[in-house]
Protein backbone atom coordinates (compact mmCIF):
# COMPACT_ATOMS: atom_id res chain seq x y z
CA UNK A 1 0.00 0.00 0.00
CA UNK A 2 1.48 3.02 -1.09
CA UNK A 3 1.39 5.94 1.39
CA UNK A 4 3.21 9.10 2.76
CA UNK A 5 5.71 9.54 4.77
CA UNK A 6 4.02 11.79 7.28
CA UNK A 7 0.81 9.04 7.68
CA UNK A 8 4.03 6.40 7.88
CA UNK A 9 6.09 8.36 10.79
CA UNK A 10 2.99 9.61 12.07
CA UNK A 11 2.51 6.01 13.86
CA UNK A 12 6.08 5.26 14.78
CA UNK A 13 6.75 8.56 16.12
CA UNK A 14 4.04 7.83 18.81
CA UNK A 15 4.53 4.69 19.33
CA UNK A 16 8.39 5.15 19.32
CA UNK A 17 9.63 3.10 16.68
CA UNK A 18 11.84 3.56 13.97
CA UNK A 19 10.69 2.55 10.33
CA UNK A 20 13.53 1.39 8.33
CA UNK A 21 14.80 3.45 4.76
CA UNK A 22 16.31 1.05 2.38
CA UNK A 23 18.48 2.00 -0.57
CA UNK A 24 17.32 0.47 -3.37
CA UNK A 25 19.07 0.56 -6.77
CA UNK A 26 17.67 -2.82 -8.57
CA UNK A 27 14.78 -4.76 -8.55
CA UNK A 28 16.66 -7.57 -6.31
CA UNK A 29 16.53 -4.55 -3.78
CA UNK A 30 13.24 -3.90 -4.23
CA UNK A 31 11.56 -7.41 -3.84
CA UNK A 32 14.22 -8.25 -1.09
CA UNK A 33 12.69 -5.41 0.86
CA UNK A 34 8.96 -5.40 0.39
CA UNK A 35 9.10 -9.08 0.51
CA UNK A 36 10.78 -9.15 4.32
CA UNK A 37 8.18 -6.09 4.81
CA UNK A 38 5.47 -8.48 4.22
CA UNK A 39 6.57 -11.36 5.80
CA UNK A 40 7.51 -9.24 9.31
CA UNK A 41 4.39 -7.17 8.87
CA UNK A 42 6.26 -4.03 9.14
CA UNK A 43 5.95 -0.77 7.66
CA UNK A 44 8.70 -0.07 5.36
CA UNK A 45 10.49 2.90 2.85
CA UNK A 46 11.99 2.65 -1.15
CA UNK A 47 14.56 4.82 -0.33
CA UNK A 48 16.24 5.95 -4.14
CA UNK A 49 19.36 7.91 -4.68
CA UNK A 50 19.69 10.58 -7.45
CA UNK A 51 22.82 8.04 -8.28
CA UNK A 52 20.48 4.97 -8.29
CA UNK A 53 17.86 7.05 -10.50
CA UNK A 54 20.66 8.16 -13.36
CA UNK A 55 21.91 4.35 -12.78
CA UNK A 56 17.96 2.93 -13.62
CA UNK A 57 16.38 6.01 -14.95
CA UNK A 58 12.50 7.18 -14.61
CA UNK A 59 11.28 3.87 -15.63
CA UNK A 60 12.71 2.28 -12.67
CA UNK A 61 10.66 4.49 -10.37
CA UNK A 62 7.61 3.66 -12.07
CA UNK A 63 8.28 -0.21 -11.35
CA UNK A 64 8.86 0.65 -7.72
CA UNK A 65 5.27 2.61 -7.65
CA UNK A 66 3.25 -0.52 -9.10
CA UNK A 67 5.53 -2.20 -6.48
CA UNK A 68 4.81 -0.64 -3.61
CA UNK A 69 0.32 -0.26 -4.48
CA UNK A 70 0.83 -3.99 -4.95
CA UNK A 71 2.30 -4.51 -1.11
CA UNK A 72 0.18 -6.04 1.76
CA UNK A 73 1.91 -3.40 3.86
CA UNK A 74 2.05 0.07 4.31
CA UNK A 75 5.32 1.58 1.88
CA UNK A 76 6.35 4.78 1.34
CA UNK A 77 8.80 5.78 -1.70
CA UNK A 78 11.44 8.59 -0.82
CA UNK A 79 13.83 10.39 -2.32
CA UNK A 80 17.28 10.36 -0.44
CA UNK A 81 19.80 13.20 -0.50
CA UNK A 82 17.86 15.51 -3.29
CA UNK A 83 20.64 17.81 -4.47
CA UNK A 84 18.37 20.80 -5.68
CA UNK A 85 15.35 21.80 -6.81
CA UNK A 86 15.36 20.07 -10.00
CA UNK A 87 15.87 16.32 -8.32
CA UNK A 88 12.94 17.52 -6.08
CA UNK A 89 10.14 18.05 -9.32
CA UNK A 90 11.61 15.14 -10.67
CA UNK A 91 11.19 12.67 -8.19
CA UNK A 92 7.40 14.48 -7.38
CA UNK A 93 6.59 13.81 -11.04
CA UNK A 94 8.04 10.10 -10.75
CA UNK A 95 5.17 9.76 -7.87
CA UNK A 96 7.35 9.42 -4.97
CA UNK A 97 5.57 10.33 -2.01
CA UNK A 98 8.40 11.78 0.22
CA UNK A 99 11.48 13.61 -0.60
CA UNK A 100 14.51 14.86 1.01
CA UNK A 101 16.18 17.62 0.46
CA UNK A 102 19.54 18.26 1.35
CA UNK A 103 20.97 21.46 1.63
CA UNK A 104 23.31 20.33 4.83
CA UNK A 105 26.83 21.36 2.85
CA UNK A 106 25.54 24.85 2.66
CA UNK A 107 26.01 28.07 5.14
CA UNK A 108 22.65 28.13 7.74
CA UNK A 109 20.50 30.79 6.07
CA UNK A 110 20.89 29.02 2.39
CA UNK A 111 19.86 25.34 3.79
CA UNK A 112 16.47 27.46 5.12
CA UNK A 113 15.90 28.98 2.02
CA UNK A 114 16.79 25.92 -0.43
CA UNK A 115 14.73 23.80 2.19
CA UNK A 116 11.83 26.34 2.02
CA UNK A 117 11.64 26.37 -1.69
CA UNK A 118 11.03 22.52 -1.47
CA UNK A 119 8.50 22.39 1.46
CA UNK A 120 6.36 25.16 -1.25
CA UNK A 121 6.96 22.86 -4.20
CA UNK A 122 6.15 19.46 -2.42
CA UNK A 123 3.60 20.42 -0.13
CA UNK A 124 1.51 21.92 -2.85
CA UNK A 125 0.97 18.19 -4.11
CA UNK A 126 0.80 17.05 -0.57
CA UNK A 127 4.13 15.14 -0.84
CA UNK A 128 6.26 15.04 2.49
CA UNK A 129 9.52 16.85 2.91
CA UNK A 130 12.62 16.21 4.69
CA UNK A 131 15.48 18.32 5.35
CA UNK A 132 19.19 17.88 7.22
CA UNK A 133 20.76 20.02 10.10
CA UNK A 134 24.38 19.39 10.76
CA UNK A 135 26.36 17.02 8.32
CA UNK A 136 27.38 13.10 8.63
CA UNK A 137 30.18 11.32 8.51
CA UNK A 138 31.59 9.27 5.20
CA UNK A 139 33.72 6.11 5.82
CA UNK A 140 34.98 6.39 2.41
CA UNK A 141 32.99 3.02 1.66
CA UNK A 142 29.88 4.74 0.52
CA UNK A 143 28.88 6.67 -3.42
CA UNK A 144 26.54 8.45 -0.96
CA UNK A 145 27.54 12.11 0.09
CA UNK A 146 29.11 12.69 3.67
CA UNK A 147 31.99 14.47 5.37
CA UNK A 148 35.15 13.83 6.60
CA UNK A 149 34.39 15.54 10.00
CA UNK A 150 31.20 15.30 11.44
CA UNK A 151 29.55 19.04 11.95
CA UNK A 152 26.77 18.20 14.54
CA UNK A 153 23.19 19.32 14.60
CA UNK A 154 22.84 21.98 17.40
CA UNK A 155 19.80 21.88 19.09
CA UNK A 156 18.53 25.65 19.20
CA UNK A 157 19.31 25.52 15.48
CA UNK A 158 17.31 22.66 14.86
CA UNK A 159 14.12 24.34 16.76
CA UNK A 160 14.79 27.33 14.25
CA UNK A 161 15.21 25.32 10.98
CA UNK A 162 12.08 23.25 11.70
CA UNK A 163 10.00 26.28 12.71
CA UNK A 164 10.97 28.24 9.72
CA UNK A 165 11.05 25.73 6.40
CA UNK A 166 7.65 23.39 7.88
CA UNK A 167 9.88 20.42 7.25
CA UNK A 168 7.80 17.07 8.12
CA UNK A 169 11.05 15.00 9.48
CA UNK A 170 14.42 16.35 9.76
CA UNK A 171 17.86 14.34 9.34
CA UNK A 172 20.54 15.05 12.16
CA UNK A 173 23.75 14.64 13.12
CA UNK A 174 24.52 12.86 16.03
CA UNK A 175 27.74 10.50 15.29
CA UNK A 176 26.92 8.57 12.38
CA UNK A 177 28.56 8.32 8.49
CA UNK A 178 27.55 6.44 5.45
CA UNK A 179 28.68 3.31 4.67
CA UNK A 180 30.61 0.55 6.85
CA UNK A 181 32.48 1.75 9.66
CA UNK A 182 36.80 0.17 9.29
CA UNK A 183 38.08 -1.91 12.18
CA UNK A 184 40.19 1.65 13.27
CA UNK A 185 36.65 3.34 13.55
CA UNK A 186 33.87 2.30 16.29
CA UNK A 187 30.64 4.89 16.29
CA UNK A 188 29.29 6.15 18.94
CA UNK A 189 26.06 8.05 19.09
CA UNK A 190 25.65 11.14 21.23
CA UNK A 191 22.13 10.29 22.54
CA UNK A 192 22.51 13.16 24.91
CA UNK A 193 22.70 15.44 22.24
CA UNK A 194 19.62 13.62 20.52
CA UNK A 195 17.60 14.39 23.68
CA UNK A 196 17.88 17.59 23.42
CA UNK A 197 16.91 17.79 19.84
CA UNK A 198 13.81 15.93 21.35
CA UNK A 199 12.74 18.58 23.42
CA UNK A 200 12.98 21.25 20.68
CA UNK A 201 11.25 19.75 18.16
CA UNK A 202 8.01 17.89 17.78
CA UNK A 203 8.50 16.31 14.36
CA UNK A 204 10.03 13.07 13.38
CA UNK A 205 13.76 12.57 13.45
CA UNK A 206 15.96 10.70 10.67
CA UNK A 207 18.83 8.84 10.99
CA UNK A 208 21.67 8.41 8.36
CA UNK A 209 24.17 6.14 8.19
CA UNK A 210 22.09 3.43 9.59
CA UNK A 211 24.86 0.69 9.36
CA UNK A 212 27.22 -1.03 11.55
CA UNK A 213 26.27 0.92 14.58
CA UNK A 214 25.89 -0.05 18.51
CA UNK A 215 22.00 -2.02 18.68
CA UNK A 216 22.16 -0.03 21.78
CA UNK A 217 22.73 3.05 20.65
CA UNK A 218 19.89 2.41 17.79
CA UNK A 219 17.15 1.43 20.45
CA UNK A 220 17.89 4.10 22.26
CA UNK A 221 17.57 6.86 19.73
CA UNK A 222 13.75 5.44 19.07
CA UNK A 223 12.89 6.73 22.57
CA UNK A 224 14.42 10.38 21.72
CA UNK A 225 11.56 10.78 18.53
CA UNK A 226 13.92 8.62 15.63
CA UNK A 227 11.11 7.52 13.51
CA UNK A 228 13.28 6.88 10.13
CA UNK A 229 16.67 5.06 10.17
CA UNK A 230 18.50 4.82 6.52
CA UNK A 231 19.94 1.67 5.91
CA UNK A 232 21.85 1.12 2.68
CA UNK A 233 25.62 -0.18 2.88
CA UNK A 234 24.94 -3.77 5.15
CA UNK A 235 22.49 -4.66 3.02
CA UNK A 236 24.37 -4.28 -0.24
CA UNK A 237 27.25 -6.04 0.99
CA UNK A 238 25.47 -9.14 2.48
CA UNK A 239 23.99 -9.23 -1.30
CA UNK A 240 27.16 -9.06 -2.63
CA UNK A 241 29.33 -11.34 -0.49
CA UNK A 242 26.51 -13.70 -1.34
CA UNK A 243 26.58 -13.18 -4.99
CA UNK A 244 30.68 -13.29 -5.33
CA UNK A 245 30.80 -16.81 -3.73
CA UNK A 246 28.09 -18.26 -5.88
CA UNK A 247 29.81 -16.91 -8.79
CA UNK A 248 33.41 -18.16 -7.40
CA UNK A 249 31.70 -21.68 -7.40
CA UNK A 250 29.92 -21.45 -10.65
CA UNK A 251 32.32 -19.60 -12.36
CA UNK A 252 30.49 -20.10 -15.57
CA UNK A 253 27.15 -19.61 -14.29
CA UNK A 254 25.27 -16.58 -15.96
CA UNK A 255 21.85 -17.33 -15.49
CA UNK A 256 19.82 -14.27 -13.15
CA UNK A 257 17.56 -17.30 -11.82
CA UNK A 258 20.10 -19.00 -10.78
CA UNK A 259 22.70 -16.55 -9.35
CA UNK A 260 20.64 -13.91 -7.72
CA UNK A 261 18.18 -15.90 -4.98
CA UNK A 262 20.59 -16.61 -2.63
CA UNK A 263 21.96 -13.13 -3.05
CA UNK A 264 18.32 -12.12 -2.10
CA UNK A 265 17.52 -14.05 1.23
CA UNK A 266 21.26 -12.75 2.13
CA UNK A 267 20.02 -9.23 2.21
CA UNK A 268 16.35 -10.06 3.28
CA UNK A 269 18.16 -12.06 6.69
CA UNK A 270 19.60 -8.24 7.05
CA UNK A 271 17.00 -6.61 6.53
CA UNK A 272 14.55 -8.58 8.89
CA UNK A 273 16.92 -8.41 10.98
CA UNK A 274 17.08 -4.36 11.29
CA UNK A 275 13.12 -4.64 10.93
CA UNK A 276 13.40 -6.07 14.79
CA UNK A 277 15.93 -4.07 15.77
CA UNK A 278 14.14 -0.49 15.07
CA UNK A 279 10.84 -2.35 16.15
CA UNK A 280 8.72 -1.58 13.27
CA UNK A 281 8.49 -5.73 12.88
CA UNK A 282 4.90 -6.22 13.78
CA UNK A 283 3.46 -2.87 13.51
CA UNK A 284 1.62 -3.11 9.98
CA UNK A 285 -1.28 -3.67 11.79
CA UNK A 286 -1.01 -0.60 13.77
CA UNK A 287 -2.13 1.47 10.33
CA UNK A 288 -5.28 2.43 8.60
CA UNK A 289 -3.79 3.33 5.52
CA UNK A 290 -5.85 4.47 2.18
CA UNK A 291 -4.35 3.34 -0.94
CA UNK A 292 -3.05 6.87 -2.84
Amino acid sequence: MLTTMEDLLSVAYKEKFAVGSFNIANSEFVRAVIQTAEREKSPVILQIHPNEIELMGDEFAAYCVQAAHRASVPVVIHLDHGRDIDDVVRAIRNGFTSIMIDGSHLPYEENVELTKGAVKIAHAQHISVEGELGTIGNTGTSSESGMEEILYTDPEQAKDFVERTNVDTLAIAIGTSHGLYPKTMKPKLQIDRLSQIYERVNIPLVLHGGSDNSEDDIRESTKYGVGKINLSSEMKRAFFIKLRNTLNNNPNGYEPDALFPSSTEAAMAIISKKMHLFGSAGKADLYQVTQL
